[in-house]
């Protein structure tokens, strides 16, 4: 068995989470900037934990299953290479999973996109007693967080144990439920942590360099990004928005329309591509698609809007771009359309899109960071309006370029066939 003894902690994991990594409260709760080292050392801390107790297991969750492979299993599988143990463990990517060979413990991978099955998880030797929730922020029903929480971990454990559920993430919005349930209420069960990158000391320059520049360009999202403070809702240029699902009854289907917006990045910017339903008679949206990813080529494009299905989808995108949008469609996307623009364009269409209450599903959780950062600048158009910063708003472009078809959308209910429609149609066609 490895012990903290054989190693130099402080070294590995660095200073500023002793009371984090020591504490056995049932509920530990970590947000951070990023950049903040909290998802590395909650992985080196969980790789020692479970091979210092036997019987211990763990169970690592996020919103949607198929994210695991290049978050927390990655993370996971560095942490055993930092602790120089890589040897001692198997890790399988199917089933994904973590098995460590001395004694069979496990670290198991689950998804809240089937809270059901996630709920009925078990392991076959000792205790699932520990639970990782990575990016918190994602999962938008308490609900489905309660449903886990009496569900795993559960049953009485040997005094060498302890149950704990930790969930870490990034607090981009001061509405999310996890600030009132666990940072606004004093539990005696639960001990709340805060961190940043000043507490970072594997940085190198180039890394400070960036939030330095973040400091300057946009001071909100420094605040959330860096210091890892509560994002708040004032100053926001969209501020009617909520992260959650869409349940649509079918007979409300007639209500809403897909929109698909394109806004091209390469170098510096990302290209960024959104969908979402529009619902006019009730003023809603609900954004359910999105890719964000710089250096994509015109050709990269296009395999990904074919892969999401969308190939045949009307795409808004951007007027500056007409080679780009013309190589679109040679490349079978057949019904990209430039943006409109003219003036005043920016403020109406933002005008328009903050009629409606915005839903946005947890996976799309660059949309979610746009959101929480879009904010007014200090720069006036001719009329003495504010306008607002064009930095971090790539998502934010695509859903106004997109929202100008809204207003040509008109639903209709489908009437049913009435009796004398059918007596016509029998007429009409000799049948």
């Amino acid at each position: 068995m490895l012990t903290t003894s054989n190693l130099k902690i402080s070294e590995v994991v660095g200073s500023g989470y002793d009371e984090f990594w020591n504490c056995k409260k049932r509920y530990r709760i970590l947000k951070g900037g990023k950049a903040s080292k909290k998802s590395a050392t909650t992985a080196l801390n969980f790789i020692l934990r479970l091979m210092e107790l036997p019987d211990s297991n763990l169970l690592v969750v996020r919103q949607i299953m198929n994210t695991h492979r290049d978050s927390t299993f990655a993370q996971l599988q560095w942490a055993q290479e930092r602790l120089g143990v890589s040897d001692l463990w198997k890790n399988t990517l199917s089933p994904l999973e973590m098995v460590y060979k001395p004694t069979g413990q496990k670290i198991i991978f689950r998804g809240f996109d089937d809270v059901l099955k996630l709920a009925s998880t078990t392991v076959s030797k000792g205790y699932l007693n520990f639970v990782w929730i990575e990016e918190g922020f994602e999962i938008a029903r308490e609900e489905d967080f309660d449903k886990l929480d009496l569900s795993v971990p559960r049953g009485t454990v040997p005094p060498h144990l302890y149950k704990q559920t930790t969930v870490t993430f990034n607090p981009w919005s001061e509405t999310h439920w996890l600030k009132k349930r666990f940072f606004d209420t004093k539990n005696p069960d639960c001990d709340t942590f805060s961190t940043n990158y000043l507490i970072n000391e594997f940085l190198d320059e180039t890394d400070r360099n960036i939030f330095a520049r973040m400091k300057k360009t946009n001071l909100r999202k420094y605040r959330v990004a860096g210091l890892g403070e509560w994002g708040i809702s004032e100053g926001l240029v969209f501020e009617n928005w909520q992260v959650g699902k869409i349940e649509i009854e079918p007979q409300d289907e007639y209500k809403w329309k897909n929109f698909f917006g394109l806004d091209y990045g390469y170098t510096n910017d990302p290209t960024a591509f959104i969908g979402f339903k529009a619902n006019p008679e009730d003023l809603e949206i609900y954004i359910f698609c999105e890719f964000y990813e710089k250096r994509l080529l015109n050709c990269h494009i296009a395999e990904k809007i074919k892969a999401l299905g969308f190939s045949k989808e009307r795409i808004r995108a951007d007027c500056a771009e007409p080679k780009s949008n013309e190589d679109l469609r040679r490349l079978g996307i057949g019904r990209i359309t430039p943006s409109l623009k003219g003036r005043d364009s920016i403020l109406n269409g933002i005008a328009a899109i903050n009629e409606y209450k915005i839903t946005v599903d947890p996976k799309c959780v660059n949309t979610i960071r746009e959101l929480s950062t879009y904010v007014y600048g200090d720069t006036l158009n001719e009329r003495g309006q504010r306008l607002p910063k064009d930095s971090d708003n790539h998502l934010c472009d695509a859903l106004r370029y997109a929202f100008a078809d809204v207003k040509l959308f008109r639903p209709q209910k489908e009437r049913p066939l009435q009796t004398n429609d059918a007596l016509n149609l029998t007429k009409r066609w000799d049948i």
